[in-house]
């Protein structure tokens, strides 16, 4: 999938994030990388401080949403989408200092 049409389903999938959630937006950067070279399975990442935790001298936090990765780990476009959906979702909620325990109980994990 090219980048751009990527690009979009990124930025539609910050648009549907929870209201709860959204404070956790303003110390993050979203950004896209192929893939992961550390853990190549990886969908994203969430590097950084939690806002729970976080100070306000704290730099911003970054999550990483890896493309090719997504892509291949999908069949469909539709199916593409909704991954990408859940994937922001649950990098955010890492920001926002919630734990994947949690997002399983969620739906999120």
């Amino acid at each position: 999938m090219p980048l751009y049409r990527f690009e979009r389903i990124v930025k539609d999938a910050i648009d549907l994030i929870p209201d709860e959630l959204a404070p956790a937006l303003d110390n993050v950067a979203i950004v896209i990388d192929d893939y992961s070279t550390e853990e190549p399975d990886l969908l994203g990442l969430f590097e950084g401080i939690p806002i729970t935790e976080s100070l306000d001298s704290d730099g911003p936090s970054v999550i990483t949403i890896f493309r090719h990765t997504l892509c291949a780990s999908v069949d469909t476009d539709e199916d593409l989408v909704n991954e990408v959906v859940v994937t922001v979702i649950h990098e955010l909620a890492h920001a926002a200092g919630i734990e994947d325990e949690r997002l399983d109980e969620l739906g999120w994990g």
